[in-house]
């Protein structure tokens, strides 16, 4: 998605991936999906540029590891970004932490002509001019430029955890605050139990979700500012409705005949 400030004429770019299989074949996935990035980028020249990934490193992480370190320098280091001279890279690496853990990461990227770009401080609740190119990873629950949290366990299905929640930043360009919020959502565990109502029961979990998010970041916490959520939602359709609608008749075909549906096929 991309998007112009009409009033300043900065350009915009959002961008959101799930890029778990890009590190199951790195040598092929990854670098189709770098170039693919690149000719985005050239295409929509955005100033300001986020790209908000989930499962990033993969379905396992500690195996993936020195995948994750390659695929960041080559963002960072790339010809096709040399015009970016700041960045700012928020990896949650930490997977050891069963509790905490989210496989999120979140990079953001200005534009070498973008001017008096600054990136709120949550703990000391001020902002901050940004320069040069910076990455955190490990423990991002110490990191005050962000806000990091894995839902809570009650709102995983059947309690078991998995790898959801939610990182938010805050930045303001020309005074125009506003806050990006990378989420990944619940997907549907069976298909089976998505049938059994309408909406499913993982449904009402996403929603739920989704809620918990919302009320985060309009709480009283810090000044209401507009914000762009974008990640992985996981939607899926109504699996009930779909399976029990009753279809249009519809052509059968077999052997070169075809036959209404219910219809005996000579």
């Amino acid at each position: 998605m991309a998007g112009k400030a009409a009033a300043t004429g900065t350009a915009v770019l959002l961008v959101t991936a799930n890029v778990g299989s890009l590190f199951d074949d790195p040598e092929n996935l990854q670098k189709n999906w770098l170039r693919e990035f690149y000719q985005v980028m050239h295409t929509h020249k955005p100033h300001f540029m986020a790209l908000h990934c989930q499962e990033f490193g993969g379905k396992n992480y500690e195996a993936s590891m020195s995948h994750v370190d390659k695929f960041v320098k080559e963002l960072l280091s790339s010809d096709a970004m040399k015009e970016y001279n700041r960045a700012r890279v928020y990896l949650d690496e930490n997977y050891k932490s069963q509790e905490h853990f989210t496989a999120l990461g979140s990079f953001y990227f200005l534009h070498e002509s973008l001017k008096n770009i600054y990136q709120f401080d949550f703990k000391a609740k001020k902002y901050k001019k940004v320069t040069g190119k910076e990455i955190y990873s490990d423990t991002l629950e110490s990191t005050p430029m962000l806000e990091k949290e894995k839902f809570p366990q009650d709102y995983f299905p059947e309690c078991k955890w998995s790898r959801k929640g939610f990182i938010r930043t805050r930045w303001c360009i020309a005074d125009c605050a506003f806050d990006l919020v990378n989420i990944h959502l619940f997907h549907d565990a069976s298909n089976l139990v998505a049938w059994e109502t309408s909406p499913s029961v993982y449904s009402g979990v996403r929603h739920k979700a989704l809620g918990y998010v919302l009320d985060r970041i309009i709480d009283q916490r810090f000044e209401k500012v507009s914000y762009f959520v974008f990640g992985d939602f996981n939607f899926r359709l109504d699996s009930k409705s779909v399976v029990e609608k009753p279809g249009t008749p519809c052509l059968c075909y077999q052997h070169g005949t075809h036959a209404k549906e219910g219809e005996e096929n000579q």
